[in-house]
């Protein structure tokens, strides 16, 4: 099985050295240094990691071929692909590969069922399922302790407990300004 594990963004310096944009919670595991990786675009690897060192809190990695700036800024946008066994599970008790997640059936904490995830959304600041509901729209559910309160991967589900308006339109919008229109102090 194939995992992203990281983004090469920009050069850093002369000398061939690319910054990351990590995508692993494992990194001194899937980019250390001697690590061989497939690439997506294919054309641009597979790329070995010669050296690797954080700088001002960015990962820094340099390639096997890659000497110098310009070769380094080819490589923009590319991403690192590990090869991972299927039955490996992650260090941490309570993280996921996106394999695992992904065709998990996702209901509510009272059983109402919500869907079914369908990818995995990593973002700067939280990653998101993306869950295709049972009429086929997709509904957007942030993988955050709060909300996804259980994964059972033997029940091959995951529970949630949604705040109002994530998975439905009956959230009530509430403010100061309704109830001095209404005359009411409720």
């Amino acid at each position: 099985m194939q995992l992203v594990v990281a983004r090469i963004g920009r050069a850093h310096g002369i000398k061939g050295e690319v910054t990351v944009e990590v995508r692993t919670d494992e990194p001194e595991l899937r980019l250390g240094p001697g690590a061989v990786l497939a690439t997506d675009p294919a054309s641009a690897g597979p790329l070995t990691i010669a050296s690797g060192r954080v700088h001002s809190g960015r990962l820094l990695l340099r390639f096997e071929g890659v000497h110098d700036r310009t070769g380094a800024e080819a490589l923009r946008n590319t991403l690192l692909i590990a090869d991972v066994d299927p039955e490996e599970l992650p260090e941490g008790e309570d993280e996921y590969y996106d394999h695992q997640l992904i065709d998990l059936d996702v209901v509510t904490k009272d059983g109402e069922e919500v869907g079914r995830i369908t990818e995995i959304s990593h973002l700067p600041t939280q990653d998101l399922f993306v869950v295709e509901r049972p009429d086929g729209t997709e509904v957007f559910v942030p993988f955050v302790e709060e909300i996804v309160t259980e994964i059972d991967l033997e029940e091959q589900r995951a529970v949630i407990d949604p705040p109002p308006g994530l998975i439905d339109d009956r959230a009530e919008v509430a403010s100061s300004r309704d109830v001095a229109e209404t005359g009411d102090d409720a």
